[in-house]
């Protein structure tokens, strides 16, 4: 039997860049069959809005400025997408993972599979929640998850070929832990203004775990808590 190689990575309190840095070494290291999964949790240190790749959204000049005005950063990555904002009170989650020899690449599958170890965590808290759209919400999704029709967990995935080989999947969640809604969609709406897109987001088709459980645990305990629903969906094996 070929033992499984994983890794997981805590970070409370760290820049966006760093930590994509970090995600992009965790991938090459699957994708080079030195890993075959890891799990990577994080806070931002700074309130930080991530643009996506493409012409479409552009720091410019203009943009950090007004950000700045609002006490916010402004990075732009590779991947596509849409806006999302980084704060202190937003839980990350990449999960990593090299697919089984022989097992073809579902996007629904990926998905059900990704929102099942999710909801299991806010199952700990006594809160139930339902994966659909949020329309208003910002980066809006159909594999969002949603506490009685409001977004609390946005999603996407991407899949890059393994070397020698199958296949790798990047799934990613953005958890909305002790956050104002109002906080987020503000830098959200001003990019949008200034792209002069006509889209806005709305602060209250969002929640925050915090506002639905009496419990306040802590960023380490959230994030113990996170692992240990990662490792229960793990399948069991036998020598």
């Amino acid at each position: 039997m070929t033992k499984m190689k994983a890794k997981v990575l805590r970070y409370d309190a760290i820049d966006v860049e760093t930590v994509f840095e970090k995600e992009s070494a965790l991938l090459d290291t699957i994708v080079n069959g030195q890993l075959n999964q890891a799990l990577l949790l994080w806070q931002s240190r700074d309130n930080t809005l991530v643009l996506p790749a493409g012409n479409k959204w552009q720091q410019s000049a203009g943009l950090r400025q007004a950000l700045n005005a609002l006490g916010w950063q402004v990075f732009a990555r590779k991947t596509g997408g849409a806006p999302v904002p980084q704060t202190q009170g937003v839980i990350n989650v990449s999960y990593l993972y090299a697919l089984p020899a022989g097992q073809d690449y579902s996007i629904p599958a990926a998905y059900r599979s990704f929102c099942h170890i999710l909801s299991e965590f806010f199952n700990q808290f006594g809160v139930a929640v339902q994966s659909h759209a949020t329309p208003g919400s910002y980066c809006d999704g159909d594999y969002n998850l949603n506490i009685a029709g409001k977004k609390v967990v946005g999603t996407a995935q991407r899949v890059v070929l393994k070397k020698g080989g199958g296949k790798v999947v990047l799934a990613q969640a953005c958890i909305l832990i002790d956050v104002d809604p109002q906080q987020l969609v503000t830098p959200v709406n001003t990019c949008y203004q200034l792209h002069q897109q006509t889209e806005r987001v709305r602060a209250q088709v969002h929640t925050s775990l915090f506002e639905h459980c009496t419990q306040r645990p802590t960023t380490a305990e959230l994030y113990q808590s996170l692992f240990q629903c990662f490792a229960a969906a793990q399948p069991t094996t036998t020598a």
